[in-house]
């Protein structure tokens, strides 16, 4: 291949095609050379020195270079991990800014920057596993302490993915970010893949894939259950069978690990990896956009899948590993791992800085992306040790007129010491409130729990967010993720069971607030599937009508099951997809869910974008919400504290919203009155004599699969009946 470098532009990094021919810029700051490398339909490399560095960006144009060419990086340098160089010219790179990757990192030797020592003979294997499962409860053998500090020269081009120089032309027409209101958002959690790849009703080669996604029967679903927004699992391009996983026969199913920014995975691609993932990943977002649903993505720019100093070189390590990821300062061979996957991003250097914020921009600009759900974002914060919620990257994002404008969510926890940091995210910030999750599963289960947390998280977490201005869209509510259990098996398993990832059920949460409801696992005992499927309507029910935005996982609403594993990141499997085959109780919790949903979106007084009473929540006096024991009677200070009250009526005033339209009017809804009975023996409420003036209709009753249509009224002088471990919605009736 002939080929005529000209001086190239050190803007915009990546590779540009403007017609004409392609630009190429990569950034490194401690290299001393850079080999644009080439390949043919064949396979064929040819390799050029990038000579133009300006700002330690170094670039070269290349007249003719069109759509659908494929390329890597070489990067040349000091190989001294113990300065934390790791160059090595026999590896070929990703680049970060590629937009398009052809297919997957292909395990081997030949992809370490070191030389990696052979097996142990299996005699020595076993006594060495032996030795270490007597001193550290170990079963893997411990590897050479100085092996990445050897130098590999094998090349390993065969096993790296070739990035595709891409065409960003496309026609959206008249689609633009939706911007749905925050207190009407309801958000789905789904896997790209997992959501269709069972779906009978999706064309064989689109399941599991982005045009799977987009298809006219999984729109019609999601439109059907009403939610307003999908959250994807990541969709970057990530390294899918990290070394711990090879000879497993399982892969990194979540995608928690990303080797690139911009590159959709092509994994999820029916068209193509040759840059046909890009058209196709954006004609998903324009069908799902038709249909009134936004798109948030899963994103991990606190750490890449390059992993620790025994990991592979691939990417950012080969390119400038001391600029881009967060070194130990005594020694710099070392990462700091904030994050719990080996290493951490640098976001303290500009220039990694630079390559988070591009990233972000070209997902909502060039993608149509309306907004974002950062995983570890604490890790993201840290610029020094502490988490620092002033950070620049929180200041740059505040003031970003493209970023500052779309939804901004952060799982505000990371590994390091003082990562929790839930409450504590700025403006702006909504966050995923652990919290919530946590307190609904204790309550729900009839633990010992006061009732002043079960009230600060079912009106929006006030104690966490209202002191610093945010609002009660700011927590992002949710009983179940996609990490740890399924709602269903929340209700049936009080232990993990993780046999199937091949770790000997060592990984995954051990403490999950889950109650099976007296039988472990799967039964045929119709009073224990009754109990549990009632528990599941507690949940939704609750979900829904909690203050706060609701997170929805994938499945839960048909009765999805893991069968008890709660860490299915590596389960590419019937575990991890979901199953459209409905058994009847499925198909009930289904309509069950969707009447909840629409429910929640026609009555404004579960959403409400203002706090309730700048009063404690439990103060007397406070008119447009009430909570009262059964007896009728306001709580005490000694029932809100004591632990062991397990019954509650709260009273929502639909006429006392401090909500106001988009004209300046006030909103006005229906009045409510919920019942909650989380003993385990039924329980009779009495009317607080404030509300026993008006009639009250039965609207929602979770011992019923359905919706109460004609409900039963009540009045100031009968008794409500509200059986153990339930719920009791009633209306002010006129």
């Amino acid at each position: 291949m002939y080929v005529e470098l000209w001086p190239g532009k050190p803007y915009p990094l990546g590779a540009t095609w403007d017609g004409k021919g392609t630009n190429f810029a990569i950034f490194s700051e401690n290299a001393t050379a850079v080999e644009l490398c080439l390949f043919d339909p064949q396979g064929k490399e040819t390799r050029l020195f990038l000579k133009e560095a300006n700002h330690f960006i170094w670039s070269g144009y290349l007249p003719g270079i069109a759509p659908g060419q494929q390329y890597g990086f070489r990067v040349h340098g000091p190989y001294a991990p113990e300065h934390g160089h790791r160059f090595n010219p026999h590896k070929l790179l990703i680049d970060p800014y590629a937009r398009a990757i052809a297919g997957d990192v292909i395990q081997g030797e030949e992809i370490y920057g070191f030389v990696v020592m052979p097996e142990p003979e299996p005699e020595i294997e076993l006594a060495i596993a032996a030795d270490n499962a007597e001193e550290t409860n170990e079963q893997e053998p411990q590897l050479p302490p100085d092996r990445d500090l050897s130098f590999s020269e094998l090349d390993d081009a065969h096993l790296i993915p070739k990035c595709v120089v891409v065409d960003d032309s496309f026609d959206w027409g008249n689609d633009r970010l939706l911007r749905t209101p925050a207190d009407e958002t309801i958000i789905y959690e789904m896997h790209v893949k997992g959501f269709t790849k069972q779906n009978p009703d999706i064309p064989a080669k689109l399941r599991g894939t982005y045009a799977g996604l987009a298809h006219p029967t999984a729109i019609a679903y999601l439109q059907s259950l009403g939610i307003t927004a999908v959250e994807l699992l990541p969709v970057h391009h990530f390294l899918k069978q990290p070394g711990h996983l090879v000879g497993t026969g399982l892969t990194n199913y979540w995608g928690y690990d990303s080797l690139n920014y911009f590159a959709p995975y092509a994994g999820y691609s029916a068209s193509g990896s040759h840059g046909e993932q890009v058209r196709e990943f954006k004609e998903m977002v324009k069908a799902l956009h038709a249909g009134g649903i936004e798109v948030i993505l899963d994103v991990v720019y606190n750490h890449t899948g390059e992993g620790n100093h025994l990991g592979p070189t691939v990417s950012l390590r080969g390119i400038d590993n001391a600029a881009y990821y967060r070194l130990v300062d005594h020694d710099r061979r070392y990462y700091m791992d904030f994050t719990g996957c080996g290493n951490s991003l640098h976001v303290s250097n500009p220039q990694v800085l630079k390559l988070i914020m591009d990233s972000l921009r070209y997902w909502v600009l060039e993608m149509h992306i309306d907004g974002f759900r950062f995983d570890l974002a604490s890790a993201l914060a840290r610029e020094l040790y502490e988490v620092d919620r002033l950070a620049a990257f929180f200041d740059i994002i505040h003031q970003d007129p493209v970023l500052s404008t779309v939804k901004l969510i952060a799982e505000p926890w990371d590994v390091g010491e003082g990562g929790y940091q839930v409450g504590n995210f700025p403006l702006l910030w909504s966050e995923w409130n652990d919290k919530y999750r946590d307190t609904l599963r204790d309550f729900w289960r009839g633990e010992d729990e006061t009732l002043a947390e079960f009230g600060y998280r079912f009106t929006g977490s006030s104690d966490l967010y209202a002191s610093n201005g945010r609002l009660p869209s700011a927590s992002i509510n949710f009983i179940t993720a996609h990490d740890g259990f399924p709602l269903n098996d929340l209700v049936s398993y009080n232990e993990k069971h993780n046999l199937a990832n091949h770790e000997d059920n060592r990984d995954g949460e051990n403490y999950n607030r889950s109650w099976n409801c007296g039988v472990e696992g799967e039964t045929d005992d119709p009073k224990i599937l009754a109990l549990r499927h009632k528990q599941r309507r507690n949940f939704l029910a609750t979900l829904m009508l909690s203050q706060g935005v609701p997170m929805l996982l994938g499945g839960d609403e048909i009765g999805r099951s893991q069968g008890g594993n709660n860490n299915a990141y590596c389960q590419d499997s019937p575990i991890g997809w979901v199953s459209w085959e409905l058994k009847p109780d499925g198909r009930e919790l289904l309509d069950f869910t969707r009447q909840l949903i629409f429910f929640r979106r026609h009555h404004p007084v579960f959403r409400q974008t203002k706090w309730f009473q700048g009063r404690e929540i439990h103060g007397s006096g406070v008119h447009d919400i009430g909570w009262f024991d059964p007896d009728g009677a306001e709580m005490t200070e000694a029932q809100w504290l004591g632990g062991v009250t397990k019954a509650i009526a709260i009273f929502l005033n639909g006429e006392e919203i401090k909500t106001i339209n988009d004209h300046g009017d006030r909103v006005f809804d229906d009045s409510f009155l919920l019942c909650f009975n989380v003993q385990h023996e039924d329980l009779e409420f009495v009317l607080p004599k404030t509300l026993s003036k008006w009639n009250w209709i039965v609207t929602i009753d979770t011992t019923k699969s359905q919706f109460v249509e004609n409900g039963k009224i009540y009045t100031s002088k009968m008794a409500i009946p509200v059986e153990a471990r339930s719920l009791l919605v009633l209306r002010r009736d006129g």
